[in-house]
């Protein structure tokens, strides 16, 4: 499998398990647990760690990652907000999303060099 294809996979991974880790608090008590917060940091760097690594092999610089991570964290963030939590976007919530979006489309694509 492509080496890009694996690193945003394990980005979107590592966003969702991200979300539930620092924001379940508020919807479930029990991932207010000293033990939860231990253990679920172990599968999120390894998540991070290996999308970076990855992702560094197919494109050759670390910026790629970290600007496509920023857009997908953004908009995993928004989608989970708004599915999980209830909460509605706004609309000037909305022009980051989309915001997000087109910075994840400029680094995946030869647009700008």
């Amino acid at each position: 499998m492509n080496k890009l294809i694996i690193a945003l996979i394990l980005s979107v991974m590592g966003h969702v398990i991200a979300f539930f880790h620092m924001n379940g608090q508020f919807r479930w008590e029990w991932m207010k647990s000293q033990w939860y917060i231990l253990l679920m940091g172990i599968p999120i760097s390894y998540l991070f760690y290996y999308s970076t690594r990855f992702s560094y092999e197919y494109f050759g610089y670390f910026w790629n990652i970290r600007l496509i991570g920023f857009g997908m964290g953004t908009l995993i963030f928004g989608l989970l907000t708004w599915g999980v939590l209830g909460e509605m976007p706004n609309m000037k919530v909305m022009i980051c999303l989309a915001l997000a979006l087109v910075i994840i489309l400029i680094q995946l694509t030869n647009v700008v060099n």
